[in-house]
Protein backbone atom coordinates (compact mmCIF):
# COMPACT_ATOMS: atom_id res chain seq x y z
CA UNK A 1 0.00 0.00 0.00
CA UNK A 2 1.15 3.54 -0.87
CA UNK A 3 0.59 6.38 1.60
CA UNK A 4 0.77 10.10 0.91
CA UNK A 5 1.35 12.45 3.81
CA UNK A 6 0.72 16.13 3.09
CA UNK A 7 2.56 18.17 5.70
CA UNK A 8 0.70 21.39 4.81
CA UNK A 9 -2.81 20.00 5.29
CA UNK A 10 -1.80 17.14 7.64
CA UNK A 11 -3.87 14.83 5.47
CA UNK A 12 -2.95 11.15 5.05
CA UNK A 13 -4.29 9.27 2.05
CA UNK A 14 -3.65 5.80 0.72
CA UNK A 15 -3.66 4.43 -2.79
CA UNK A 16 -2.75 1.30 -4.72
CA UNK A 17 0.06 3.01 -6.65
CA UNK A 18 -0.65 1.11 -9.87
CA UNK A 19 1.65 3.38 -11.86
CA UNK A 20 4.57 2.13 -9.75
CA UNK A 21 3.66 -1.53 -9.73
CA UNK A 22 6.59 -3.96 -9.72
CA UNK A 23 9.05 -1.55 -8.08
CA UNK A 24 10.54 -1.34 -4.59
CA UNK A 25 13.45 0.19 -2.69
CA UNK A 26 15.70 2.44 -4.76
CA UNK A 27 13.90 1.52 -7.98
CA UNK A 28 10.71 2.89 -6.48
CA UNK A 29 12.05 6.00 -4.72
CA UNK A 30 13.94 7.09 -7.83
CA UNK A 31 10.94 6.52 -10.11
CA UNK A 32 8.67 8.53 -7.82
CA UNK A 33 11.17 11.40 -7.49
CA UNK A 34 11.81 11.43 -11.24
CA UNK A 35 8.06 11.39 -11.99
CA UNK A 36 6.68 13.68 -9.30
CA UNK A 37 9.41 16.16 -8.33
CA UNK A 38 10.28 19.19 -10.47
CA UNK A 39 14.01 18.76 -11.12
CA UNK A 40 14.49 22.51 -10.77
CA UNK A 41 12.63 22.77 -7.47
CA UNK A 42 14.51 23.87 -4.37
CA UNK A 43 15.48 20.78 -2.42
CA UNK A 44 14.25 22.35 0.83
CA UNK A 45 11.08 23.80 -0.67
CA UNK A 46 7.51 22.58 -0.77
CA UNK A 47 7.83 20.96 -4.22
CA UNK A 48 10.44 18.40 -3.16
CA UNK A 49 9.18 15.08 -1.81
CA UNK A 50 10.70 12.65 0.67
CA UNK A 51 9.98 9.04 -0.25
CA UNK A 52 10.40 5.97 1.98
CA UNK A 53 10.34 2.50 0.43
CA UNK A 54 11.30 -0.96 1.73
CA UNK A 55 12.85 -3.36 -0.77
CA UNK A 56 11.31 -6.39 -2.47
CA UNK A 57 12.55 -8.70 0.29
CA UNK A 58 12.51 -6.32 3.28
CA UNK A 59 10.50 -7.72 6.18
CA UNK A 60 10.81 -11.32 5.06
CA UNK A 61 13.11 -13.96 6.53
CA UNK A 62 15.55 -13.59 3.64
CA UNK A 63 19.12 -13.28 4.96
CA UNK A 64 20.40 -9.70 5.23
CA UNK A 65 17.17 -8.19 3.92
CA UNK A 66 16.69 -5.41 6.46
CA UNK A 67 17.36 -2.40 4.24
CA UNK A 68 15.10 0.39 3.02
CA UNK A 69 15.49 3.48 0.86
CA UNK A 70 14.90 7.18 1.41
CA UNK A 71 14.68 9.24 -1.77
CA UNK A 72 14.43 12.95 -2.66
CA UNK A 73 16.19 15.72 -4.49
CA UNK A 74 19.40 16.30 -2.53
CA UNK A 75 20.10 19.70 -0.96
CA UNK A 76 23.81 18.81 -0.95
CA UNK A 77 24.21 17.97 -4.63
CA UNK A 78 21.10 19.24 -6.42
CA UNK A 79 20.81 15.78 -7.99
CA UNK A 80 18.48 12.90 -7.28
CA UNK A 81 19.38 10.94 -4.16
CA UNK A 82 18.64 7.53 -2.67
CA UNK A 83 20.01 6.92 0.81
CA UNK A 84 19.95 3.37 2.12
CA UNK A 85 19.64 2.35 5.78
CA UNK A 86 19.49 -0.79 7.90
CA UNK A 87 18.26 -1.17 11.46
CA UNK A 88 14.69 -2.03 12.47
CA UNK A 89 12.54 0.44 10.56
CA UNK A 90 12.67 -1.09 7.09
CA UNK A 91 11.90 -4.58 8.38
CA UNK A 92 8.89 -3.32 10.29
CA UNK A 93 7.60 -1.19 7.40
CA UNK A 94 7.70 -4.27 5.19
CA UNK A 95 5.79 -6.30 7.79
CA UNK A 96 3.15 -3.55 8.04
CA UNK A 97 2.47 -3.86 4.31
CA UNK A 98 3.87 -0.44 3.40
CA UNK A 99 5.16 -0.21 -0.17
CA UNK A 100 5.99 3.49 0.05
CA UNK A 101 5.34 6.64 2.04
CA UNK A 102 5.46 9.86 0.05
CA UNK A 103 5.89 12.96 2.21
CA UNK A 104 4.69 16.06 0.36
CA UNK A 105 4.73 19.84 0.89
CA UNK A 106 5.95 21.52 4.08
CA UNK A 107 4.27 22.17 7.41
CA UNK A 108 2.41 25.47 7.42
CA UNK A 109 3.24 26.15 11.06
CA UNK A 110 6.45 25.97 13.05
CA UNK A 111 5.53 22.65 14.61
CA UNK A 112 7.24 19.26 14.33
CA UNK A 113 5.41 16.03 13.59
CA UNK A 114 5.90 12.28 13.80
CA UNK A 115 4.57 9.73 11.31
CA UNK A 116 3.31 6.69 13.22
CA UNK A 117 2.89 3.43 11.28
CA UNK A 118 1.07 0.31 12.48
CA UNK A 119 -0.49 -2.70 10.79
CA UNK A 120 -3.71 -0.66 10.56
CA UNK A 121 -2.25 2.28 8.65
CA UNK A 122 -0.43 5.53 9.41
CA UNK A 123 -1.18 8.83 11.13
CA UNK A 124 0.51 12.13 11.92
CA UNK A 125 1.06 13.21 15.51
CA UNK A 126 2.39 16.53 16.75
CA UNK A 127 5.58 16.15 18.85
CA UNK A 128 6.50 19.49 20.49
CA UNK A 129 8.49 17.63 23.14
CA UNK A 130 10.98 16.47 20.50
CA UNK A 131 11.73 19.81 18.94
CA UNK A 132 15.36 20.82 19.46
CA UNK A 133 16.42 17.37 20.64
CA UNK A 134 19.23 15.42 19.11
CA UNK A 135 18.81 11.88 17.88
CA UNK A 136 19.71 9.88 21.01
CA UNK A 137 17.36 11.85 23.27
CA UNK A 138 14.60 11.99 20.67
CA UNK A 139 14.81 8.24 20.09
CA UNK A 140 14.68 7.57 23.84
CA UNK A 141 11.54 9.68 24.25
CA UNK A 142 9.89 7.95 21.30
CA UNK A 143 10.71 4.55 22.78
CA UNK A 144 9.13 5.62 26.07
CA UNK A 145 5.97 6.59 24.22
CA UNK A 146 5.70 3.85 21.60
CA UNK A 147 7.65 1.00 23.16
CA UNK A 148 11.19 -0.30 23.06
CA UNK A 149 10.45 -2.60 20.13
CA UNK A 150 9.34 0.16 17.76
CA UNK A 151 11.48 0.92 14.73
CA UNK A 152 12.43 4.59 14.74
CA UNK A 153 14.01 7.02 12.28
CA UNK A 154 14.55 10.60 13.35
CA UNK A 155 16.57 13.73 12.69
CA UNK A 156 18.70 15.76 15.08
CA UNK A 157 19.30 19.48 15.23
CA UNK A 158 21.33 19.36 12.01
CA UNK A 159 18.21 18.24 10.19
CA UNK A 160 16.00 20.74 11.98
CA UNK A 161 18.47 23.46 10.98
CA UNK A 162 18.30 22.16 7.38
CA UNK A 163 22.02 21.64 7.02
CA UNK A 164 22.86 20.18 3.63
CA UNK A 165 24.81 17.24 5.09
CA UNK A 166 22.17 16.23 7.65
CA UNK A 167 21.32 12.53 7.88
CA UNK A 168 18.42 10.44 9.20
CA UNK A 169 19.23 8.22 12.20
CA UNK A 170 17.56 4.84 12.60
CA UNK A 171 17.51 2.48 15.57
CA UNK A 172 19.13 -0.95 15.45
CA UNK A 173 17.82 -4.16 17.04
CA UNK A 174 18.98 -2.97 20.46
CA UNK A 175 17.12 0.32 20.12
CA UNK A 176 20.30 2.34 19.65
CA UNK A 177 20.16 4.99 16.86
CA UNK A 178 23.41 3.87 15.24
CA UNK A 179 22.21 3.27 11.68
CA UNK A 180 22.22 6.22 9.30
CA UNK A 181 20.66 7.13 5.99
CA UNK A 182 23.77 9.21 5.75
CA UNK A 183 24.55 10.72 2.41
CA UNK A 184 22.99 13.52 0.41
CA UNK A 185 21.42 15.60 3.18
CA UNK A 186 18.03 13.90 3.28
CA UNK A 187 17.80 14.73 6.98
CA UNK A 188 17.54 18.37 5.91
CA UNK A 189 14.72 17.49 3.51
CA UNK A 190 12.94 15.75 6.38
CA UNK A 191 13.46 18.80 8.59
CA UNK A 192 12.19 21.13 5.89
CA UNK A 193 8.92 19.20 5.85
CA UNK A 194 8.42 19.70 9.59
CA UNK A 195 8.87 15.97 10.08
CA UNK A 196 10.90 14.99 13.14
CA UNK A 197 10.49 11.21 13.16
CA UNK A 198 8.94 8.08 11.72
CA UNK A 199 7.89 5.38 14.19
CA UNK A 200 6.89 1.89 13.06
CA UNK A 201 5.19 -0.63 15.36
CA UNK A 202 4.52 -3.95 13.63
CA UNK A 203 2.78 -5.56 16.61
CA UNK A 204 0.08 -7.89 15.40
CA UNK A 205 1.13 -7.70 11.76
CA UNK A 206 0.71 -10.90 9.80
CA UNK A 207 3.73 -12.57 8.27
CA UNK A 208 4.49 -11.46 4.73
CA UNK A 209 2.78 -13.78 2.22
CA UNK A 210 4.60 -15.61 -0.56
CA UNK A 211 3.22 -16.92 -3.80
CA UNK A 212 5.59 -19.89 -3.40
CA UNK A 213 7.03 -20.12 0.12
CA UNK A 214 8.87 -23.37 -0.54
CA UNK A 215 10.76 -21.85 -3.47
CA UNK A 216 11.46 -18.74 -1.36
CA UNK A 217 13.00 -20.86 1.39
CA UNK A 218 15.15 -22.69 -1.16
CA UNK A 219 16.43 -19.38 -2.55
CA UNK A 220 17.09 -18.04 0.94
CA UNK A 221 19.10 -21.15 1.74
CA UNK A 222 21.29 -20.62 -1.33
CA UNK A 223 22.06 -17.03 -0.40
CA UNK A 224 22.72 -17.91 3.25
CA UNK A 225 25.16 -20.64 2.23
CA UNK A 226 27.05 -18.23 -0.03
CA UNK A 227 27.26 -15.62 2.74
CA UNK A 228 28.49 -18.01 5.41
CA UNK A 229 31.09 -19.75 3.21
CA UNK A 230 32.65 -16.72 1.50
CA UNK A 231 35.82 -15.51 3.20
CA UNK A 232 34.75 -11.85 3.33
CA UNK A 233 31.13 -12.22 4.48
CA UNK A 234 31.70 -15.36 6.53
CA UNK A 235 34.99 -14.47 8.23
CA UNK A 236 36.51 -11.02 7.59
CA UNK A 237 33.48 -8.77 8.10
CA UNK A 238 32.02 -10.67 11.09
CA UNK A 239 35.36 -10.45 12.90
CA UNK A 240 36.76 -7.02 12.09
CA UNK A 241 33.82 -5.19 10.51
CA UNK A 242 34.29 -2.97 7.48
CA UNK A 243 37.23 -1.32 9.25
CA UNK A 244 39.29 -4.34 8.21
CA UNK A 245 39.94 -2.24 5.11
CA UNK A 246 42.19 0.36 6.77
CA UNK A 247 45.37 -1.71 6.66
CA UNK A 248 44.42 -3.18 3.28
CA UNK A 249 43.95 0.23 1.64
CA UNK A 250 47.01 1.61 3.39
CA UNK A 251 49.13 -1.19 1.97
CA UNK A 252 47.63 -0.56 -1.47
CA UNK A 253 48.58 3.12 -1.23
CA UNK A 254 44.96 4.17 -1.65
CA UNK A 255 44.14 5.40 1.89
CA UNK A 256 43.52 9.15 1.47
CA UNK A 257 45.57 10.98 4.09
CA UNK A 258 45.49 14.63 5.23
CA UNK A 259 42.93 15.82 2.71
CA UNK A 260 44.00 13.47 -0.07
CA UNK A 261 47.65 14.56 -0.20
CA UNK A 262 49.07 11.05 0.35
CA UNK A 263 47.95 7.45 -0.06
CA UNK A 264 49.42 6.01 3.12
CA UNK A 265 48.99 7.00 6.78
CA UNK A 266 51.72 6.27 9.28
CA UNK A 267 49.10 5.74 12.00
CA UNK A 268 46.94 3.35 10.01
CA UNK A 269 47.38 0.35 12.27
CA UNK A 270 46.32 2.41 15.30
CA UNK A 271 42.87 2.93 13.75
CA UNK A 272 42.57 -0.42 11.92
CA UNK A 273 39.90 -3.07 12.24
CA UNK A 274 42.39 -5.38 13.91
CA UNK A 275 43.22 -2.81 16.60
CA UNK A 276 39.56 -1.90 16.99
CA UNK A 277 38.67 -5.58 17.50
CA UNK A 278 41.27 -6.03 20.22
CA UNK A 279 40.22 -2.78 21.90
CA UNK A 280 36.55 -3.75 21.90
CA UNK A 281 37.29 -7.21 23.28
CA UNK A 282 39.56 -5.85 26.02
CA UNK A 283 36.84 -3.45 27.18
CA UNK A 284 34.08 -6.05 27.29
CA UNK A 285 32.06 -4.71 24.37
CA UNK A 286 30.77 -6.63 21.37
CA UNK A 287 32.92 -6.76 18.20
CA UNK A 288 30.30 -8.72 16.23
CA UNK A 289 26.77 -7.37 16.03
CA UNK A 290 23.82 -7.57 13.63
CA UNK A 291 22.24 -4.20 12.89
CA UNK A 292 18.96 -5.58 11.53
CA UNK A 293 16.80 -8.71 11.67
CA UNK A 294 18.05 -11.60 9.57
CA UNK A 295 21.63 -10.32 9.27
CA UNK A 296 24.09 -13.19 9.19
CA UNK A 297 27.16 -11.12 8.29
CA UNK A 298 27.11 -9.20 11.61
CA UNK A 299 29.73 -6.59 10.69
CA UNK A 300 28.54 -4.01 13.22
CA UNK A 301 29.86 -3.66 16.78
CA UNK A 302 29.56 -1.71 20.02
CA UNK A 303 32.42 0.44 21.26
CA UNK A 304 33.09 1.40 24.89
CA UNK A 305 35.59 3.83 26.39
CA UNK A 306 38.35 2.88 28.84
CA UNK A 307 35.90 3.08 31.74
CA UNK A 308 33.43 0.70 30.11
CA UNK A 309 30.95 3.40 29.08
CA UNK A 310 29.21 2.92 25.74
CA UNK A 311 30.36 5.49 23.16
CA UNK A 312 28.94 4.34 19.87
CA UNK A 313 28.09 1.45 17.61
CA UNK A 314 28.37 0.62 13.95
CA UNK A 315 31.81 2.14 13.38
CA UNK A 316 32.39 1.81 9.64
CA UNK A 317 35.64 1.88 7.70
CA UNK A 318 34.69 5.13 5.98
CA UNK A 319 34.16 6.85 9.33
CA UNK A 320 37.41 5.54 10.84
CA UNK A 321 39.25 6.61 7.70
CA UNK A 322 37.58 10.03 7.59
CA UNK A 323 38.12 11.06 11.20
CA UNK A 324 41.40 9.15 11.19
CA UNK A 325 43.74 9.20 8.20
CA UNK A 326 42.05 12.06 6.37
CA UNK A 327 42.53 14.30 9.41
CA UNK A 328 45.89 12.81 10.44
CA UNK A 329 44.37 11.41 13.66
CA UNK A 330 45.33 8.01 15.09
CA UNK A 331 43.23 7.89 18.29
CA UNK A 332 40.37 5.36 18.06
CA UNK A 333 38.58 6.71 21.13
CA UNK A 334 38.44 10.21 19.64
CA UNK A 335 37.25 8.78 16.32
CA UNK A 336 34.51 6.83 18.11
CA UNK A 337 33.45 9.96 19.98
CA UNK A 338 33.27 11.96 16.73
CA UNK A 339 31.10 9.20 15.26
CA UNK A 340 28.82 9.45 18.31
CA UNK A 341 28.54 13.23 17.95
CA UNK A 342 27.63 12.99 14.28
CA UNK A 343 25.07 10.27 14.95
CA UNK A 344 23.56 12.41 17.70
CA UNK A 345 23.49 15.77 15.92
CA UNK A 346 22.37 13.91 12.81
CA UNK A 347 25.04 14.64 10.22
CA UNK A 348 26.77 12.37 7.70
CA UNK A 349 30.14 11.22 9.08
CA UNK A 350 31.70 11.00 5.61
CA UNK A 351 30.71 14.50 4.58
CA UNK A 352 31.73 15.92 7.96
CA UNK A 353 35.12 14.19 7.82
CA UNK A 354 35.87 15.39 4.28
CA UNK A 355 34.71 18.87 5.30
CA UNK A 356 37.03 18.93 8.30
CA UNK A 357 39.89 17.82 6.06
CA UNK A 358 39.24 20.83 3.81
CA UNK A 359 38.94 23.10 6.87
CA UNK A 360 42.26 21.83 8.23
CA UNK A 361 43.92 22.52 4.90
CA UNK A 362 42.53 26.04 5.17
CA UNK A 363 44.18 26.43 8.58
CA UNK A 364 40.99 26.40 10.65
CA UNK A 365 42.63 23.62 12.71
CA UNK A 366 45.80 21.55 12.46
CA UNK A 367 45.96 18.07 11.00
CA UNK A 368 46.25 15.56 13.82
CA UNK A 369 44.42 17.71 16.36
CA UNK A 370 41.48 15.53 17.37
CA UNK A 371 40.33 17.90 20.11
CA UNK A 372 40.00 20.72 17.58
CA UNK A 373 38.09 18.40 15.23
CA UNK A 374 35.66 17.55 18.04
CA UNK A 375 35.13 21.23 18.78
CA UNK A 376 34.39 21.92 15.11
CA UNK A 377 31.69 19.22 15.15
CA UNK A 378 30.21 20.93 18.20
CA UNK A 379 30.24 24.23 16.26
CA UNK A 380 28.13 22.51 13.62
CA UNK A 381 25.82 21.13 16.31
CA UNK A 382 25.34 24.60 17.81
CA UNK A 383 24.67 26.06 14.33
CA UNK A 384 27.10 28.93 14.82
CA UNK A 385 28.10 30.79 11.65
CA UNK A 386 31.21 28.60 11.37
CA UNK A 387 29.13 25.54 12.19
CA UNK A 388 26.65 26.32 9.44
CA UNK A 389 29.49 26.56 6.94
CA UNK A 390 30.79 23.15 8.01
CA UNK A 391 27.27 21.68 8.02
CA UNK A 392 26.85 22.76 4.42
CA UNK A 393 29.57 20.30 3.39
CA UNK A 394 33.04 20.17 1.89
CA UNK A 395 32.30 22.05 -1.32
CA UNK A 396 30.81 25.07 0.45
CA UNK A 397 33.59 25.05 3.06
CA UNK A 398 36.19 24.99 0.30
CA UNK A 399 34.59 27.97 -1.40
CA UNK A 400 34.35 29.98 1.81
CA UNK A 401 38.00 29.40 2.66
CA UNK A 402 39.43 29.54 -0.86
CA UNK A 403 40.72 25.96 -0.87
CA UNK A 404 41.44 24.44 -4.30
CA UNK A 405 41.92 20.82 -3.18
CA UNK A 406 38.31 19.93 -2.41
CA UNK A 407 37.67 16.20 -2.89
CA UNK A 408 34.03 16.24 -3.97
CA UNK A 409 31.91 15.38 -7.00
CA UNK A 410 28.63 17.19 -7.68
CA UNK A 411 28.98 18.76 -4.25
CA UNK A 412 29.37 15.52 -2.27
CA UNK A 413 32.60 14.57 -0.51
CA UNK A 414 34.70 11.68 -1.85
CA UNK A 415 35.08 8.88 0.70
CA UNK A 416 37.82 6.56 1.82
CA UNK A 417 39.43 5.39 -1.45
CA UNK A 418 41.74 7.63 -3.43
CA UNK A 419 40.65 7.48 -7.10
CA UNK A 420 44.25 7.77 -8.29
CA UNK A 421 45.22 4.50 -6.61
CA UNK A 422 41.84 2.73 -6.93
CA UNK A 423 40.83 3.85 -10.39
CA UNK A 424 37.73 1.72 -10.74
CA UNK A 425 36.02 3.43 -7.83
CA UNK A 426 37.29 6.71 -9.27
CA UNK A 427 35.11 6.03 -12.32
CA UNK A 428 32.18 5.41 -10.01
CA UNK A 429 32.80 8.64 -8.10
CA UNK A 430 32.93 10.62 -11.33
CA UNK A 431 29.84 9.15 -12.94
CA UNK A 432 27.36 7.98 -10.31
CA UNK A 433 24.07 9.82 -10.37
CA UNK A 434 24.32 10.85 -6.73
CA UNK A 435 27.64 12.63 -6.26
CA UNK A 436 30.74 10.82 -5.04
CA UNK A 437 29.39 7.58 -3.56
CA UNK A 438 31.47 4.42 -3.16
CA UNK A 439 28.40 2.25 -2.59
CA UNK A 440 26.94 3.11 -6.00
CA UNK A 441 29.49 0.88 -7.75
CA UNK A 442 31.93 -0.71 -5.33
CA UNK A 443 34.73 -1.59 -7.76
CA UNK A 444 37.05 -1.79 -4.74
CA UNK A 445 35.85 -5.39 -4.51
CA UNK A 446 37.69 -6.29 -7.71
CA UNK A 447 40.42 -3.63 -7.73
CA UNK A 448 41.64 -4.32 -4.19
CA UNK A 449 40.04 -7.45 -2.76
CA UNK A 450 40.25 -9.66 -5.85
CA UNK A 451 36.57 -10.56 -5.76
CA UNK A 452 35.15 -11.72 -9.10
CA UNK A 453 38.65 -11.58 -10.57
CA UNK A 454 41.46 -9.12 -10.03
CA UNK A 455 42.26 -5.94 -11.88
CA UNK A 456 45.22 -3.62 -11.45
CA UNK A 457 43.86 -0.71 -9.40
CA UNK A 458 46.59 1.59 -10.77
CA UNK A 459 45.77 0.90 -14.42
CA UNK A 460 43.09 2.64 -16.46
CA UNK A 461 42.24 -0.35 -18.64
CA UNK A 462 38.92 -2.05 -17.97
CA UNK A 463 37.79 0.27 -15.20
CA UNK A 464 34.93 1.87 -17.14
CA UNK A 465 33.39 -1.52 -17.90
CA UNK A 466 33.80 -2.64 -14.30
CA UNK A 467 32.16 0.46 -12.87
CA UNK A 468 29.28 0.22 -15.34
CA UNK A 469 28.55 -3.38 -14.39
CA UNK A 470 28.82 -2.68 -10.67
CA UNK A 471 26.51 0.33 -10.91
CA UNK A 472 23.87 -1.67 -12.76
CA UNK A 473 23.99 -4.60 -10.34
CA UNK A 474 24.01 -2.29 -7.31
CA UNK A 475 20.90 -0.50 -8.51
CA UNK A 476 19.08 -3.84 -8.52
CA UNK A 477 20.45 -4.90 -5.11
CA UNK A 478 19.28 -1.56 -3.68
CA UNK A 479 15.78 -2.41 -4.92
CA UNK A 480 15.71 -5.76 -3.12
CA UNK A 481 16.28 -4.49 0.41
CA UNK A 482 19.36 -6.68 0.73
CA UNK A 483 22.50 -5.35 2.36
CA UNK A 484 25.02 -4.34 -0.30
CA UNK A 485 27.60 -6.57 1.35
CA UNK A 486 25.91 -9.65 -0.11
CA UNK A 487 27.67 -8.61 -3.32
CA UNK A 488 31.01 -9.88 -1.99
CA UNK A 489 29.63 -13.42 -1.86
CA UNK A 490 27.39 -13.50 -4.92
CA UNK A 491 30.16 -12.19 -7.19
CA UNK A 492 32.22 -15.29 -6.42
CA UNK A 493 29.45 -17.81 -5.71
CA UNK A 494 26.83 -17.77 -8.50
CA UNK A 495 24.36 -19.81 -6.44
CA UNK A 496 23.99 -16.82 -4.14
CA UNK A 497 22.72 -14.63 -6.96
CA UNK A 498 20.47 -17.48 -8.09
CA UNK A 499 18.98 -17.46 -4.62
CA UNK A 500 18.18 -13.73 -4.84
CA UNK A 501 16.42 -14.17 -8.17
CA UNK A 502 14.49 -17.17 -6.83
CA UNK A 503 13.38 -15.29 -3.71
CA UNK A 504 12.10 -12.27 -5.65
CA UNK A 505 10.24 -14.51 -8.07
CA UNK A 506 8.81 -16.72 -5.33
CA UNK A 507 7.53 -13.84 -3.26
CA UNK A 508 5.60 -12.18 -6.08
CA UNK A 509 4.92 -15.04 -8.47
CA UNK A 510 7.21 -13.62 -11.14
CA UNK A 511 9.23 -15.56 -13.66
CA UNK A 512 12.03 -13.07 -14.25
CA UNK A 513 15.58 -14.01 -15.17
CA UNK A 514 18.74 -12.45 -13.81
CA UNK A 515 18.98 -10.43 -17.01
CA UNK A 516 15.48 -9.09 -16.38
CA UNK A 517 16.53 -7.87 -12.94
CA UNK A 518 19.71 -6.33 -14.31
CA UNK A 519 17.55 -4.53 -16.86
CA UNK A 520 15.65 -3.13 -13.88
CA UNK A 521 18.99 -1.87 -12.56
CA UNK A 522 19.62 -0.13 -15.86
CA UNK A 523 16.17 1.44 -15.72
CA UNK A 524 16.90 2.84 -12.25
CA UNK A 525 20.00 4.54 -13.62
CA UNK A 526 18.06 5.86 -16.61
CA UNK A 527 15.47 7.38 -14.29
CA UNK A 528 18.12 9.02 -12.15
CA UNK A 529 20.08 10.36 -15.08
CA UNK A 530 16.91 11.76 -16.65
CA UNK A 531 16.17 13.67 -13.44
CA UNK A 532 19.73 14.96 -13.23
CA UNK A 533 19.76 16.06 -16.85
CA UNK A 534 16.56 18.03 -16.23
CA UNK A 535 18.26 19.57 -13.18
CA UNK A 536 21.21 20.71 -15.33
CA UNK A 537 23.66 17.85 -14.83
CA UNK A 538 24.73 16.64 -18.25
CA UNK A 539 27.53 14.25 -19.26
CA UNK A 540 30.15 16.96 -18.76
CA UNK A 541 29.36 17.04 -15.03
CA UNK A 542 30.62 13.44 -14.72
CA UNK A 543 34.23 14.02 -13.73
CA UNK A 544 36.59 14.29 -10.78
CA UNK A 545 38.14 17.49 -9.43
CA UNK A 546 41.10 18.42 -11.61
CA UNK A 547 43.72 17.99 -8.88
CA UNK A 548 43.29 14.23 -9.16
CA UNK A 549 44.51 14.47 -12.76
CA UNK A 550 47.47 16.73 -12.00
CA UNK A 551 48.76 15.97 -8.49
CA UNK A 552 50.60 12.60 -8.29
CA UNK A 553 49.66 10.55 -5.25
CA UNK A 554 52.35 9.07 -3.02
CA UNK A 555 53.63 6.36 -2.72
CA UNK A 556 52.89 5.26 -6.30
CA UNK A 557 53.08 8.79 -7.78
CA UNK A 558 50.05 8.18 -9.97
CA UNK A 559 47.30 10.43 -11.26
CA UNK A 560 43.77 9.67 -12.41
CA UNK A 561 44.21 9.18 -16.15
CA UNK A 562 40.86 7.94 -17.42
CA UNK A 563 39.76 10.51 -19.96
CA UNK A 564 36.52 12.44 -19.86
CA UNK A 565 35.50 10.82 -23.14
CA UNK A 566 35.97 7.37 -21.61
CA UNK A 567 33.86 8.37 -18.63
CA UNK A 568 31.03 9.25 -20.99
CA UNK A 569 30.91 5.56 -22.01
CA UNK A 570 29.82 4.32 -18.57
CA UNK A 571 26.13 4.66 -19.34
CA UNK A 572 26.18 3.50 -22.96
CA UNK A 573 23.53 0.84 -22.43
Amino acid sequence: MFYRVNMATLAVTKEAGEQYKGLAGRALTSRIVKTEVDANAHALGRLNKLVLAPGFLTGTFAPNAGRMSFGAKSPLTGTIKESNVGGFIGHKLGRCGVTAIIVEDTASDDKMYTIVVTKDGIKLEECPELKGLNIYDASAKLQQKYGAKAGIATIGTAGENKMASACIGATDQDGEPTRQAGRGGLGAVMGSKGLKAIVVDDAGAANIPFVNEEAFRAGAKKLAKALTTHAVTGQGLPTYGTNVLVNILNEAGGLPTRNFTEGRFEGANDISGETMYETIKARGANPTHACSPGCIIRCSQTYKDKDGKMITGGLEYETCWGFGADLGINNLDDIAYMNRLCDDYGVDTIEMAVTLGVAMEAGVAKFGDSKAAIELIHEMGKATPLGRILGAGATVTGKVYGVSRVPAVKGQGIPAYDPRAVKGVGVTYATTTMGADHTAGYVVATNILGISGKTDPLAAEGQVDLSRNFQIATSFIDATGLCLFVAFAILDIPEGMEGIVEMCNARYGWNYTLNDYLEMGKEVLRDERAFNKAAGFGDDSDDLPDFFRHEPLKPHNVVFDISKEELKQVFNF
